[in-house]
């Protein structure tokens, strides 16, 4: 915001086409151009809290799941989880809603045919549940289809 003794309209003019968002003139107003930067930070603020969350992080209610960094947070307590559970959460959490037979899960995580593999992925999502939800027994995030799969809501 630049800040200057010229109150010319054709100088705020030239002040605002150069790229100021604010131009203001000598003498001023102490108050004013602390008002005006509040105004220019919150309008800030909300620009960053609206724009499009990138393809990078995928946030469920307080689960939030960094693709770029491996990171997964619960209500802002970072949780910690081997890479084929990151796997199996970040499948679950891009396929929100949807429910995916231990198959399907097995098959897009560890790139084979599944044999067998209830168990495997069962235990697999035991583990994801008693470290992401707080109560595991009535989870929050990942929900068991009886006789079906499982699905993140």
């Amino acid at each position: 915001m630049p800040l200057s003794g010229n109150s010319e309209d054709i100088d705020k003019i030239l002040g605002l086409n150069t790229g100021a968002d604010d131009y203001v003139t000598k003498p001023f107003n102490p108050l004013e151009v602390v008002a005006r930067v509040k105004s220019q930070l919150r309008r800030c603020n909300m620009l960053r809290s609206t724009a499009p969350k990138s393809d990078e992080e995928i946030e469920i209610g307080g689960l939030i799941i960094n693709t770029a960094t491996h990171q997964v947070k619960v209500d802002e307590r970072e949780i910690k989880l081997t890479p084929t559970e990151f796997s199996i959460l970040e499948f679950l959490a891009r396929n929100k809603g949807r429910v995916l037979s231990t198959e399907t899960i097995y098959e897009r995580v560890w790139n084979e045919p599944a044999y067998e593999s209830e168990n495997t992925v069962a235990v697999h999502i035991r583990n994801i549940r008693e470290k992401v939800e707080i109560n595991p027994k009535e989870p929050r995030y990942i929900k068991v289809v009886w006789g079906v799969g499982y699905k993140v809501e």
